[in-house]
């Protein structure tokens, strides 16, 4: 799947993992994308043969046991700002990353055998949440896939800083994506490396064009790089992608300044 592919699909239609493995071997061409495929058929196939878990909870269980214990799967606690920790196939390869990278294997297992599941955006932090008619259960995905209290997981979001909000918003499987790549954007960005972090978000304004913030970073990383003309580009792409008067005249204010200085 090509990541421009990605970003002309609905929402519904994108197939995480796929999508995941798109942006994996954008890093790294010679990843073994087949590894993680096998991996995720024969945790499906698993899942089809066992007698169907019926509450939410048995079937978070069901989760965690194969991607956190049977295959080993958890929170990078040692490493976690290390870039690899956001490439699902070094995930699988090394057994361990961030929370959103976990979720999304875990929401992608579950959706494969038709099991409602969802990532769930907390300050800080990403959880799972598996769904069974009205019964709900939460996995800490980082945390080696315990099933955790909505107290706990409100605990948790404090801890992080933030201030959260009930319910906990579901995110949608571009976000899923965009948070994934922005972790490894807002690390390069931190270190200095511009052009690394404009290539990220060059990947993210191509799984989600629509999305304006993006566009905003873009142009900005590239006139920090001196690329007035592609930010102009970036800056008429926000443009066409947004209905809002103010970031209107946001964006019109930041061309004329871009014109001005390459007069």
């Amino acid at each position: 799947m090509e990541l421009n592919a990605v970003g002309l699909l609905d929402d519904s239609d994108i197939d995480l993992v796929e999508a995941a493995i798109a942006l994996s071997l954008a890093d790294r061409p010679g990843g073994d994308a087949g590894r993680l495929r096998r991996l995720v058929t024969g945790w499906a196939i698993a899942l089809q043969r066992d007698t169907a878990p019926v509450s939410a909870a048995a079937r978070a269980r069901r989760l965690a046991s194969l991607i956190s214990s049977e295959a080993g799967i958890t929170g990078a606690t040692e490493d976690y700002d290390d870039p690899r920790n956001c490439d699902l196939i070094a995930v699988i390869e090394r057994q361990r990353g961030l929370p959103v990278a976990l979720a999304l294997l875990y929401v992608a297992l579950a959706r494969r055998v038709g099991w409602k599941a969802n990532a769930l955006n907390l300050p800080g932090h990403v959880i799972v949440e598996v769904r069974s008619g009205v019964d709900t259960a939460l996995i800490d995905v980082f945390d080696h896939g315990n099933i955790i209290s909505q107290e706990r997981a409100l605990e948790i979001a404090r801890h992080a800083g933030g201030e959260p909000q009930l319910p906990f918003a579901p995110m949608n499987n571009r976000h899923i994506l965009i948070r994934l790549v922005t972790n490894q954007a807002s690390r390069a960005r931190a270190s200095g490396d511009i052009r690394r972090a404009l290539t990220l978000y060059e990947r993210m304004t191509s799984v989600s064009p629509r999305m304006a913030s993006l566009w905003w970073e873009r142009a900005r990383l590239e006139q920090l790089l001196g690329l007035n003309t592609a930010a102009r580009a970036s800056l008429t792409a926000m443009l066409e992608t947004t209905h809002d008067q103010g970031l209107t005249r946001r964006i019109k204010a930041a061309l004329a300044a871009l014109a001005r200085s390459d007069s």
